[in-house]
């Protein structure tokens, strides 16, 4: 059932993977990418679903498949994509997530979207190994894009830094694995995911 229709989905894809090696958005697992399955989940939940891609991405053919918004900043990380999305559609709440969470079910979205909560700028699943916000499975307040904007003219581009300093609910996990993220491919020893070459 898909609910809180003015809450779009954004999949973070425009990093460079440099430590992977590999484009981690087409990690496959079952002849499936990574940014398939995250399209395909998100997609439950939510009517409007984008891939977030740099300029060089348009044409790649799976990026190519998906609804996208382009970066228009450079340099910001994963805060290029954010506020590309919210400059694109300025109505909108984004439930933002990384393209590198391969873990990600459909509770933990669900439970992100049933506990979102207007009084605060974002709403974050608290991390299971730090205690801090995890800024990319987070849903994001139209006006926080004010807050995210003032925090970049103080030099400050951390989502997790600009989460943690300001107004955001904290939600515990209810799959305490579902955000681990994978870097390198040696944090892939134990999945069955492979890189695609």
């Amino acid at each position: 059932m898909k609910n809180n229709q003015d809450i779009y989905g954004l999949i973070l894809t425009g990093g460079q993977s440099r430590r992977m090696g590999h484009d981690k958005a087409l990690l496959e697992y079952q002849g499936v990418s990574q940014l398939s399955k995250t399209y395909e989940l998100l997609g439950r939940h939510l009517s409007e679903v984008f891939v977030s891609v740099r300029k060089d991405q348009i044409q790649d053919p799976v990026r190519s498949q998906y609804q996208q918004i382009i970066d228009i900043y450079d340099n910001l990380g994963p805060l290029a994509g954010i506020l590309s999305a919210m400059k694109s559609f300025p109505d909108a709440k984004w439930l933002v997530v990384a393209c590198d969470l391969v873990n990600l079910d459909s509770e933990t979205l669900s439970y992100l979207i049933k506990n979102y909560s207007s009084k605060h700028y974002f709403t974050a699943y608290r991390s299971e190994y730090d205690g801090l916000p995890e800024p990319l499975c987070a849903i994001y307040s139209v006006d926080s894009i004010a807050i995210i904007e003032e925090n970049i003219s103080n030099n400050v581009k951390c989502p997790r830094k600009i989460l943690l300093n300001s107004n955001t609910l904290l939600l515990s996990q209810p799959n305490p694995d579902a955000l681990e993220n994978f870097n390198a491919p040696d944090d892939l020893i134990d999945t069955k995911y492979r890189a695609q070459v």
